[in-house]
């Protein structure tokens, strides 16, 4: 969950509807951005990141801005619609392969979750803190939205996606709640199913809310969050050149273990299996270049309590024959 902004940030020209992005001086270090670069944003949001990136590019730097979300598009056309640097595309970024102009880029950056304007929305239906139509759908105009899959779904798949991308332990007993509930009339409103699964599982010791995980567990579902994120790092792995560095900061404990093992998987041959033949020598295609995970300070912890949970990894692209660029 991308935190919400604060002004005076060195990406925020005092703009009212600022944002302050999480991990911002990490991610500007890990990007290592050069004046005449090619960078992506492939989670734009309301382009906390992506001002730091074009305040460092010089007359000849390019910068690609994605983002499924419509409002966030459209934020992205006001503030640098004019700026001939940027190009501004609606998709997600596990389709970056298909963007033409995407080819041969030095920094590609994923800030993966809902964003606080996302979740600050009520009529977004992403919070289970503020009532809503049960949507959830980072696209509103594309797909399934939470109150159809819920409607249609059996326990037996609800209970599966509730643990799967929640690790909710009460997983099939709040899907028989789901379905008992729908058979007198269907849900609608985040307040009505953050009621119900209140109603059949306690507080835990931590006091969170109830629904705090089945809810996470279906946006990732609705989203197709994990599948984009395995499409995306594919995508974003050919779209680099040699040197080009990859930064990707990740929200929960399903998206960064994705993301550390895609670098390890680029980054470390495979333990050798002696009933096997040899295998063809291992060449490493990327670097772990931050050194593992890398969390937010105390003072930015102050001043955002939503960053405790990020978590970046940044991986530069070697050359053919498996080494740092120069």
């Amino acid at each position: 969950m991308r935190p919400t902004a604060q002004p005076g940030h060195p990406a925020d020209p005092s703009a009212p509807a600022a944002h302050l992005p999480v991990l911002y001086a990490q991610v500007m270090d890990g990007l290592r951005v050069v004046e005449d670069g090619r960078y992506l944003d492939g989670t734009f949001g309301r382009g906390g990141h992506a001002r730091g990136v074009l305040e460092k590019l010089g007359p000849g730097g390019r910068l690609l801005l994605m983002d499924k979300d419509p409002e966030a598009i459209a934020e992205a056309e006001r503030s640098f619609g004019g700026d001939a640097r940027v190009s501004i595309r609606r998709d997600s970024f596990a389709s970056l392969g298909d963007w033409e102009q995407a080819r041969g880029l030095d920094g590609i950056l994923f800030d993966l979750g809902v964003s606080s304007p996302q979740l600050d929305v009520a009529a977004r239906g992403f919070s289970f803190g503020k009532d809503g139509p049960l949507d959830m759908r980072m696209d509103p105009e594309s797909g399934e939205s939470a109150a159809q899959w819920l409607a249609r779904a059996d326990d037996a798949e609800i209970a599966d996606v509730l643990w799967r991308y929640g690790e909710e332990r009460q997983s099939r007993r709040i899907a028989r709640a789901i379905v008992a509930r729908r058979a007198q009339q269907p849900l609608a409103r985040t307040a009505e199913l953050a009621d119900l699964i209140g109603s059949v599982v306690p507080r835990g010791k931590d006091k969170s809310h109830p629904a705090t995980r089945s809810f996470q567990a279906i946006r990732i579902h609705i989203n197709r969050e994990l599948a984009d994120l395995e499409a995306g790092l594919d995508a974003a792995l050919a779209a680099l050149k040699p040197g080009g560095r990859l930064a990707v900061i990740s929200f929960h404990s399903l998206e960064d273990r994705m993301v550390k093992q895609f670098i390890a998987r680029h980054a470390k041959a495979p333990p050798a299996n002696r009933r096997l033949p040899q295998a063809q020598a291992f060449v490493p295609v990327l670097a772990d270049v931050g050194g593992g995970a890398i969390r937010a300070e105390a003072d930015e912890l102050a001043a955002n309590p939503r960053a405790r949970s990020a978590v970046l990894r940044v991986a530069e692209k070697l050359d053919a024959d498996g080494r740092l660029a120069a």
